[in-house]
């Protein structure tokens, strides 16, 4: 409701009179993203429409996930001003499966277990000087972790 009535503002008003935390707003903030169904969706709700390829960033996972409810995939990127990385999975029925805020002055670089719904593109995106920059690895899961 909050979003719909002044989406930011209105959710950084309530952060600065302290009715709700920074963390609940920021929360919030994020969530038409996490909302999204498709992947383009989510990359849109992201802002990142326009992203572009960058060998500056690396996305490991595994080639072949045996159980996917825990699938290990780890994020760095060598972008100076790196303050976002996202990871999204392109099969999934929701496919923003995770945002991370990257203070200034730590190393970009993130490790996280997702699950996967079926075979599908794991999908690194990096926020870096206000630019989005993207890296894909398709990973092939044996059984299903989202059903």
């Amino acid at each position: 409701m909050l979003h719909a009535v002044g989406g930011l503002g209105v959710l950084g008003l309530l952060a600065t009179a302290g009715l709700i935390s920074p963390a609940q707003a920021q929360a919030a903030a994020a969530r038409p993203g996490f909302d999204a169904r498709e992947l383009n969706a989510a990359l849109a709700a992201l802002g990142a429409q326009e992203a572009s390829a960058s060998a500056e960033l690396s996305l490991a996972a595994p080639d072949i996930a045996e159980v996917a409810n825990a699938v290990s995939v780890e994020v760095k990127s060598r972008l100076p001003g790196t303050d976002r990385i996202a990871i999204l999975v392109e099969k999934n029925p929701f496919p923003l499966a995770a945002v991370f805020s990257i203070p200034e002055g730590t190393q970009p670089e993130v490790i996280t277990r997702l699950k996967m719904a079926q075979s599908a593109d794991v999908v690194a995106l990096v926020r870096a000087n206000g630019r989005f920059h993207i890296a894909r690895k398709a990973v092939i899961v044996t059984i299903s972790g989202c059903g």
